[in-house]
């Protein structure tokens, strides 16, 4: 490593990132020594494996492969076994009867001929084992790390490897979208998606869940717990096979037709990605594959997070590198998905993994020997490939520190995210709806976390996830409303302060979120309409109900609840993003947060945005600054009564601009406003 710094290679558009942000000059040398790990591990590549495009597709030599001729070709990486066998349903579980060849860099072989008939020795849909021979002689059945299909059989605890290899396989219909300019997540877990007290389908999901995603106006569905994870209540988080699709909600034949629909919808696909740990389990897990604690984890503390349980990966590792990369492309090249969202990215960067880490921001935070280099360095190489093999796929980081230039270009020195979670802003809507009263709420602290990014670094902003609506933490609307949302959300019942309250800032948080928060904009499944309690998976801490673990789509589909009419402003909202493109747009102008008022007033995409947030104040004749001169009209109002407001707004008013400046615009128009409000006004003048 010292070496490859001593002879460095410069970054070449390095000095565009130090004059955007002069502040990173005196780490300057950091980010070279980084663009040159990446840059000499690329070239190690190219020189030793053929390339980028052929390391990355090492699922096809590595596993059990299937020739033309019906033969299987089989390949493992087990560097701490002393022999490698194969059995399964196709030998009558003889453990020892077909053993691999050792090769180099602790590799093993195995060719099996086809049978007489022609056809593959391993039918499809039958149980295999890698059975592993350990330096000290135990004997362990292992399944492939590259196993394409698993399956918990019966009642079995674990689960069974199954060799996938349909005789007519899905074939895709229908091309991928172009990557949205404006990003509208809706954030999904299959296995809820559903009403019902059971585990839903990939089938569930396309055929009644995606109509309802479109019909919102979100344009990507961000897919969770994909990956396969033997214990259901990690959320997707504790992977045991990472080439296997969930076996739990179907086959991967349906989850091709799932992601195959949604591009048929227009819908970008992203999977929630987790190459930031694994489970530890060994029977049907990486832990342990050869029997040492290493073969794709650091040995030793190191190797395990002590918050979680999970191992953790050896990213300096020339297999493990070729593993995680190929995981990748897989699921892009197999499943057809657009991109990822990284998970644990902060875990990932430091050597603490952020754990008792209190990030304030001091770029001394994010250099030095506390950075996992080798982590950023498989990092940045993710996304060159990536990006370089499917330009039109999107990476989201999920980062809490605030690392400078991770969505920066790798040739700025960056790490190469198209987006980064703004993951302070659903923590700043709890502490002020938990912490403060209405008439105590700090307009220019709101303003502040909403704006608080890094230039031409992109963000997608939220106002709640998955991580807000579990156990133990409360969704925005289950903390504006709480025990009221069990009795008075009926239209028959009376509306009670409460009810009222909730529902019109629960509209009014998540429009100035999606409007005024980053480039692109997430919601997780049910948050739109306030889905009431919270979401716990079966374990035994519940008596494994299901009661928690799924979501009451049909709440917001009678129209005798009020459920519907948070439905209705999140799906205008989107359409209404998708008429003009906010986030697409340069960051909003600011041109007010007024204390003692309660409004905040900004500019983006040539639509005013106003809100009132005050409990009980109105304003007659509110005098809002306008760059541009015209007439405006409304064009959303969350006091509408189709959404649940007290209808206090005539949307046939036209507002006229003065020429009067007012605070720093050009123009100026006087706007009655509400209690409680949010207002988007339209500058009639300006073609749309």
């Amino acid at each position: 490593m010292a070496a490859a710094v001593a002879r460095g290679v410069s970054v070449p558009e390095l000095p565009r990132l130090l004059a955007r942000d002069p502040y990173l000059a005196p780490f300057a040398p950091d980010f070279q020594r980084r663009y040159t790990l990446f840059h000499d591990r690329l070239k190690n590549i190219e020189e030793n494996e053929g390339g980028l495009d052929k390391f990355s597709k090492s699922y096809k030599t590595f596993g059990v492969n299937q020739f033309v001729d019906g033969g299987l070709y089989c390949k493992e990486w087990a560097p701490g076994a002393e022999a490698v066998f194969l059995t399964g349903d196709f030998n009558g579980w003889n453990p020892f009867s077909h053993s691999y060849k050792k090769i180099d860099y602790g590799k093993w072989e195995l060719f099996i001929p086809p049978g007489q008939d022609g056809f593959s020795p391993v039918p499809h849909g039958s149980k295999l084992k890698v059975v592993i021979r350990s330096k000290n002689g135990e004997i362990l059945y292992r399944i492939s790390p590259w196993a394409k299909y698993v399956a918990r059989v019966d009642r079995n605890v674990n689960y069974d490897w199954i060799h996938w290899e349909p005789p007519l396989p899905y074939l895709r219909k229908h091309p991928q979208p172009k990557k949205p300019k404006s990003l509208r997540i809706y954030e999904s877990h299959v296995g809820i998606a559903s009403p019902e007290g059971k585990v839903a389908s990939y089938k569930n999901f396309t055929y009644n869940i995606l109509p309802k995603i479109k019909n919102l106006g979100y344009n990507c569905v961000q897919l969770m717990a994909i990956m396969e994870h033997a214990y259901y209540a990690s959320f997707g988080y504790q992977i045991t096979s990472f080439f296997a699709a969930s076996s739990r909600y179907g086959t991967p034949d349906d989850l091709k037709e799932l992601i195959d629909v949604a591009h048929s919808l227009g819908i970008t696909v992203l999977l929630d990605v987790v190459h930031s740990h694994a489970s530890n389990n060994c029977e049907d897990g990486l832990n342990k594959f050869d029997g040492t604690d290493s073969c794709f984890f650091h040995s030793g503390p190191r190797g395990t997070h002590s918050l979680w349980d999970s191992r953790l990966f050896d990213y300096s590792n020339w297999e493990v590198l070729r593993f995680l990369l190929s995981n990748l492309r897989w699921w892009i090249e197999e499943y057809g998905f657009d991109g990822f969202r990284f998970d644990g990215v902060t875990s990932m960067l430091y050597h603490n993994h952020g754990i008792g880490t209190g990030f304030s921001g001091d770029y001394h935070e994010y250099f030095g020997l506390h950075v996992d280099e080798d982590a950023l360095i498989y990092l940045i190489m993710a996304n060159h490939m990536v990006h370089l093999l499917h330009p039109e796929s999107i990476t989201v980081a999920e980062d809490v520190s605030g690392m400078p230039a991770l969505c920066c270009p790798i040739a700025q020195g960056g790490g190469g995210f198209d987006y980064r979670l703004a993951m302070a802003i659903p923590d700043k809507w709890i502490q002020i709806i938990k912490e403060l009263k209405d008439e105590d709420w700090n307009m220019g602290n709101i303003v502040y976390t909403l704006t608080n990014r890094r230039y031409e670094e992109k963000y997608i902003a939220y106002a709640e996830s998955h991580d807000q609506a579990l156990v133990g933490d409360k969704t925005l609307a289950f903390r504006l409303m709480d025990a009221e949302m069990y009795t008075n959300m009926s239209v028959l019942s009376p509306l009670t302060p409460v009810i009222d309250r909730g529902i019109q800032l629960h509209k009014m948080i998540r429009l100035i979120t999606h409007a005024l928060g980053g480039e692109g904009y997430l919601n997780f499944m049910g948050n739109e309409f306030g889905h009431p309690e919270w979401l716990d998976f079966p374990r035994k801490g519940n008596n494994e109900s299901y009661h928690y673990a799924r979501r009451q789509f049909h709440l917001a589909d009678d129209h005798i609840l009020r459920y519907r009419f948070l439905n209705a402003f999140d799906r205008d909202m989107n359409k209404l993003e998708e008429r003009f493109g906010w986030l697409a747009s340069p960051p909003a102008f600011v041109t007010e947060n007024h204390e003692s008022n309660k409004v905040i007033v900004f500019e983006r995409a040539n639509l005013i945005f106003i809100f009132n947030f005050h409990p009980s104040k109105s304003y007659a004749e509110y005098r809002v600054g306008a760059e541009t001169q015209g007439k405006y009209k409304i064009v959303l109002d969350s006091d509408a009564p189709e959404y649940g407001g007290h209808q206090r707004l005539d949307h046939n008013t036209e507002y006229f601009t003065e020429k009067y400046s007012h605070n720093y615009r050009s123009n100026s128009l006087l706007v009655y406003i509400p209690s409680r409000v949010a207002i988007v006004l339209q500058n009639m003048d300006i073609p749309n």
